[in-house]
C-alpha cells in the first residue's frame, strides 16, 4: 500500500492539524487555571467551558453545510487565521492583568464558533488528499500526528502555566493557529463542492436522512451523546480541581499528557492492527475509557491516575480510528461534511449541560462518588452497543463509495 505521506496535500493537512493541535491542547489547561486564578469556582469553570461547547454545537451544523458547498481548505484557513487573532487578544489581556471570567467566556464562545465552522470540513478533507488505497493509512496517520501533538501540548501546558501563567500558554496557541492557516493555504486538493445548492435547511435534512440510513451511525452517535454528557465534566471540571489539589497544577498537565500518550500508543497499534469488523472491537476498547475517571476517584497515587489516563487514551483512539474509517468508507463524498457535522453535534450536544451541572452535582453527592458513576456510565454504555447487529457486523470496504452505487446496509 502506498504511504499517504507521498501526497503533498496530505502532508500539509496533517501538518496543519498537528501544529494547531499542539497549541489547542494547552488552552484547556490554561483556561482552567486562568478561571481558578481569577477566583472562580468549579461551577464557574464549568459554565465557562460550557459556553464554548454550546457555541460549537450551535454552529457546527452550519459548518457541515459550508463544508459540502465551499472549498474545504479555504474554510480551514480562514477559521485558523481568525482563531489566531482571537487567542492572541485573549493572551494579551491575561498577560497584562486585564482578564476576567466574563472575557474568558466571551472569547471561548468566539473561538468555539470559529472552530465549529471548519471542523466538519477538516474531517472530510482527508479523503480529498489521498487515493482510495491510501485512505486507511491516512486516517491513522492524521490521527496519530494530531494526538502526538496533543500529548506534547498537554505536557508543555502544565509547565508553561506553572512557570509563566495561563496567558503565555494561550499565546502559544495563537501562534500555532497562524502556522496552521499558512499550511492549509498551500493545499491544492480539488474541492468536491460545486453546482447549485438547495436552501440550508434542505441540505441539513438531506444530511440527517443520510445519518438515519445507517443504524450503526445514529446508534453510536447516541452513545457518544451519553458519553460526553457524563465524561465531559469529569475531565473539564473535576479533573484539574481533584488532581491539581492533590498533586499540583503540573500534575494535571501530566495526566492529560498521559491521556494523549495513550492516544499515540493506540494510533501506533492501529497502524498494524486493522480488524475486518470495524466497530466490534472498537466499542469493546471504548469501554476502557472508564479507567480515567475511576482512577481519579479511587487512586491515592498519581501513578495510578496516569495509568488510568493512558488506558483511556488507548481505548478511545482505537475506537476513533475505526469509527472515522467507517464514516469515510460508507458515506458519499458530497454528504461527508454534513454527516461529520451531525456526528459532532450528536456527540457534543449534551456536553455543555454536563459541564454546567458537574460542579453542583459533585458538590451534592461527593466528587469521588460522582466520578465512579461517570466511570460506570461510559464503560457500560460502550459495551451495550454490541447488542446492535449493525455495529457487530460492519466490515471494511474494498471499493470506493460513489453516488451511483448503494451504500453499506444499515
Amino acid at each position: 500500500m502506498l504511504s499517504p505521506l507521498r501526497s503533498r496535500d496530505f502532508r500539509l493537512l496533517a501538518g496543519g492539524v498537528a501544529v494547531s493541535g499542539l497549541g489547542s491542547a494547552m488552552t484547556p489547561v490554561a483556561l482552567a487555571f486562568a478561571v481558578l486564578d481569577l477566583g472562580g469556582s468549579a461551577t464557574e469553570l464549568g459554565l465557562v467551558v460550557a459556553a464554548s461547547a454550546a457555541a460549537e454545537v450551535v454552529t457546527i451544523l452550519y459548518g457541515g453545510v459550508l463544508g459540502d458547498r465551499l472549498p474545504r481548505q479555504v474554510l480551514m484557513q480562514g477559521s485558523s487565521a481568525a482563531t489566531a487573532v482571537a487567542q492572541a487578544a485573549l493572551a494579551a489581556a491575561l498577560i497584562t492583568g486585564h482578564g476576567s471570567i466574563w472575557l474568558l467566556t466571551v472569547m471561548g464562545v468566539a473561538t468555539g464558533c470559529l472552530g465549529a465552522i471548519a471542523q466538519p470540513a477538516s474531517n472530510a478533507m482527508t479523503r480529498s488528499t489521498v487515493s482510495e488505497e491510501q485512505l486507511a493509512g491516512a486516517v491513522v496517520l492524521r490521527s496519530l500526528a494530531q494526538q502526538t501533538a496533543f500529548a506534547v501540548g498537554f505536557a508543555l501546558a502544565g509547565v508553561v502555566v506553572a512557570l509563566a501563567g495561563p496567558g503565555w500558554a494561550i499565546a502559544v496557541d495563537a501562534a500555532t493557529y497562524a502556522v496552521a492557516a499558512a499550511l492549509f493555504a498551500m493545499i491544492r486538493a480539488a474541492s468536491p463542492s460545486g453546482g447549485e445548492h438547495a436552501r440550508i435547511l434542505s441540505e441539513l435534512a438531506a444530511g440527517a436522512r443520510e445519518v438515519l440510513r445507517h443504524s450503526w451511525l445514529w446508534l453510536l452517535i447516541g452513545q457518544a451523546l451519553l458519553y460526553h454528557l457524563f465524561y465531559g465534566g469529569a475531565q473539564g471540571v473535576l479533573g484539574p480541581i481533584v488532581i491539581g489539589a492533590a498533586w499540583g497544577e503540573e500534575a494535571w498537565g501530566w495526566a492529560l499528557s498521559a491521556l494523549m500518550a495513550g492516544f499515540v500508543a493506540g494510533g501506533l497499534m492501529a497502524l498494524r492492527w486493522r480488524p475486518h469488523r470495524l466497530l466490534r472491537w472498537g466499542v469493546v476498547l471504548l469501554s476502557l475509557t472508564a479507567a480515567f475517571p475511576l482512577a481519579m476517584a479511587l487512586a491515592g497515587d498519581l501513578r495510578w491516575v496516569l495509568l488510568g489516563a493512558f488506558v483511556h487514551g488507548v481505548g478511545l483512539q482505537l475506537f476513533s480510528v475505526n469509527w472515522d474509517l467507517a464514516i469515510q468508507e460508507n458515506v458519499a463524498e458530497e454528504m461527508l461534511a454534513r454527516v461529520y457535522s451531525f456526528d459532532l453535534v450528536g456527540s457534543y450536544v449534551c456536553r455543555p449541560i454536563g459541564l454546567a451541572l458537574t460542579g453542583p452535582v459533585a458538590a451534592l453527592v461527593g466528587t469521588e462518588a460522582w466520578l465512579v458513576v461517570v466511570a460506570a456510565v461510559v464503560g457500560l454504555s460502550s459495551l451495550a452497543a454490541l447488542g446492535a447487529p449493525s455495529v457487530r457486523r460492519l466490515t471494511r470496504r474494498t471499493a470506493p463509495v460513489t453516488d451511483a452505487e448503494p451504500l453499506a446496509a444499515p
